[in-house]
């Protein structure tokens, strides 16, 4: 063929080539360059310049993976050029030549697709409508609903530390004594009180009838009082400043012994035991069973009928009567933290720990243990409460106030823990139980100090400031 019939027909081949050389063969859905065969009829190169509509490509196994082209958005990258302008007389022949060559090596479906600038168009079925990694970074990637947007992060940013913050974890309480010490002789009574721990950190006991004082400081073991074989000791209570020490006695009487010199200073009442024995803070030791002896007491206080009762220092009748506990009561203890609030406990047939505002005689709360209450007694350095159980659990509990959620059960005791009481550092408890031993434990933190406050000439007391 010259060079005026390649002309002619548009398509420029190579010199060597003939233009009879080169047939199409159409095989039902695609177009594939090949050499001649003799049973199929050739199409001139010119008819390709018609549009037809491309259908499925039919896909075929291999021994290695061939990717798709027709996903790869390759104008992303600049790889699709324009068609190159027709030379004069070539009838749009360069054209089909372009398109059938890429049809030939990126498939069927990028050749019959048609790409602009702009994106695809005519949409392929094989074609996705994005690439799973992009690599062109599109319009919506920086909208305020994407993630990376500033104005989220920021948001995240502000929220995280709002929410995020962790709560405070609960305090750990060791659920081992810390110390354990032989108590021979200490009776397992219900209504008897035999260990009080004083503000000089030394500890009283009572063990059969003899008073024994164990300081904390240097473990030193001192006995206090001998009652004798007729007699026997119910009820230990310190003054507040820890000098003095009241023994209630089994033959009803109150003994005041001085704990720094281990002598006995007075000796008061000769009719019932006394079972609870507390310091007024004039030095008066009240009893719970008063005496008919003039000399010895200077009120007495008569009403009780089996119920909880709360007395008015300035009156003679009770101002209170409460009736809620189904069982004997000998757990009793006033918040420190709150003015007015009283905590009870009630013995087996009750097992309730009730919380009472003396100002209304109203119930706040009332918490079922589970098991008898012996003992109760607030924490000072936080609002927090301890109570200690008979039976059946014989189990120690510290609970936080008011949610009366608890903080932690103690259990080591093998018999009902009957005796409570608290060091001076607000920190540790003693308990006893009819086992014969005290278990000192570490339940409650130190107290915080508190920020100095500055004086504005008004003293607080309850609701009621008096300047």
């Amino acid at each position: 063929m010259d060079t005026n019939q390649r002309r002619k027909s548009g398509i420029n081949l190579p010199a060597s080539m003939s233009e009879t050389s080169l047939r199409l063969e159409t095989f039902s859905s695609s177009i594939k360059l090949s050499s001649p065969l003799k049973s199929m009829s050739p199409r001139t190169i010119s008819n390709l310049s018609a549009s037809s509509s491309p259908s499925k490509s039919v896909s075929s196994c291999s021994d290695r993976f061939i990717p798709c082209r027709s996903s790869s958005r390759l104008h992303t990258f600049g790889l699709i050029e324009k068609a190159s302008p027709v030379k004069e007389g070539g009838g749009g022949g360069s054209e089909a030549y372009s398109r059938l060559l890429k049809t030939e090596l990126f498939g069927t479906d990028f050749g019959c697709s048609d790409f602009n600038a702009g994106g695809l168009k005519g949409g392929s079925p094989m074609s996705p409508s994005k690439n799973m990694l992009r690599f062109k970074t599109e319009q919506h990637c920086s909208g305020p609903n994407s993630p990376y947007s500033p104005s989220i992060l920021r948001q995240d940013s502000a929220l995280s530390g709002e929410v995020s913050t962790p709560p405070k974890p609960p305090r750990k309480v060791p659920k081992t004594p810390h110390k354990v010490l032989d108590a021979p002789a200490l009776q397992d009574d219900f209504y008897l009180n035999l260990v009080d721990w004083s503000s000089q950190n030394v500890l009283a006991v009572g063990l059969g009838t003899c008073v024994y004082l164990w300081s904390a400081s240097n473990s030193k073991v001192t006995k206090l009082c001998d009652l004798g074989p007729n007699d026997g000791v119910c009820s230990v209570q310190w003054t507040r400043e820890g000098s003095y020490i009241s023994v209630g006695t089994n033959l009803g009487q109150v003994q005041v012994w001085d704990g720094t010199q281990c002598k006995r200073v007075r000796t008061m009442g000769d009719i019932k035991p006394d079972w609870v024995l507390a310091w007024s803070s004039a030095y008066y030791p009240l009893e719970a069973d008063q005496h008919d002896h003039p000399s010895d007491y200077i009120s007495k206080l008569v009403g009780h009928k089996s119920e909880l009762l709360v007395w008015n220092q300035h009156s003679q009748q009770p101002i209170l009567k409460l009736t809620e506990h189904t069982a004997a009561v000998k757990a009793i203890a006033w918040s420190p933290h709150q003015n007015g609030l009283l905590a009870s406990g009630g013995g087996t047939a009750d097992r309730c720990i009730r919380f009472w505002n003396t100002g209304s005689g109203n119930q706040l709360n009332s918490v079922d243990t589970g098991s008898q209450v012996c003992n109760l007694a607030w924490s000072k350095n936080v609002n927090e409460i301890v109570s200690t159980h008979g039976y059946s659990q014989n189990q120690i509990m510290v609970w936080k106030y008011p949610s009366m959620s608890k903080v932690a059960t103690l259990t080591g005791h093998s018999l009902r823990v009957l005796y409570l009481a608290m060091s001076p550092d607000g920190q540790t408890i003693v308990t006893g139980a009819g086992d014969e031993t005290l278990r000192f434990w570490n339940v409650f933190p130190s107290m915080k100090t508190p920020a100095p406050v500055k004086d504005t000439g008004l003293w607080s007391l309850g609701r009621t400031q008096i300047r």
